[in-house]
């Protein structure tokens, strides 16, 4: 193998993944799973200075790199090291913007999820299908700025009519545990009278 076929080899593998990675971002192309092909930020992603060593950089690198390398090893005379150099140069300034691009276009408003925000333990909501005594109903609640439904108990096991507020005191295995808001908000009234009278 000389030179020549191996920056090739390098340009082409970086531009197939970079093709790739388009294709089944933008047009959300599901392959089989055999054909799976995942070139996402957590490949090799890290935090801090490493972060710029990911997948997208890495394509990036390859792609450059086999393609300066192969014009100057097939269109030009100059010394093999010396190719070598700028196509290695060619590759991390072509990473570098892609980096660049990806951290400061792309994830500059990417936020992660916090458990915290879908715990369901204290969650206020309204009953929208009647939960019978003993059984099942459902609910409706809004959690992180969407309006969500699940199933719901009353944990004393009676009745609560459609439209009652509700507040969810424990969740398992999808069902949410529930007493009525009245209740709640009569037992801290209850409390705060006690509290009072001491």
């Amino acid at each position: 193998m000389n030179w020549e076929l191996f920056y090739l080899i390098c340009f082409i593998v970086g531009f197939v993944f970079s093709t790739v990675s388009f294709l089944t971002g933008t047009l959300h192309l599901n392959l089989p799973a055999k054909w799976h092909l995942h070139i996402g930020s957590d490949g090799f992603h890290t935090h801090g200075i490493a972060s710029f060593f990911n997948s997208f950089t890495l394509v990036a690198f390859l792609t450059w790199f086999g393609g300066m390398g192969y014009l100057l090893s097939h269109y030009s005379s100059i010394w093999i090291g010396f190719a070598l150099l700028l196509a290695t140069l060619a590759g991390l300034i072509g990473a570098a913007i892609v980096g660049w691009f990806f951290a400061r276009v792309l994830m500059k408003h990417d936020v992660g999820i916090d458990p915290a925000e879908y715990e369901m333990t204290g969650v206020l909501g309204r009953v929208s299908s009647s939960i019978r005594g003993g059984g099942t109903g459902e609910i409706v609640f809004e959690q992180v700025g969407t309006r969500r439904s699940c199933g719901a108990r009353r944990e004393d096991g009676l009745p609560i009519a459609k439209g009652t507020e509700i507040v969810v005191t424990r969740y398992e295995r999808g069902i949410a545990y529930v007493h009525t808001w009245d209740e709640i908000s009569g037992e801290a009234d209850a409390k705060a009278g006690e509290v009072s009278k001491l």
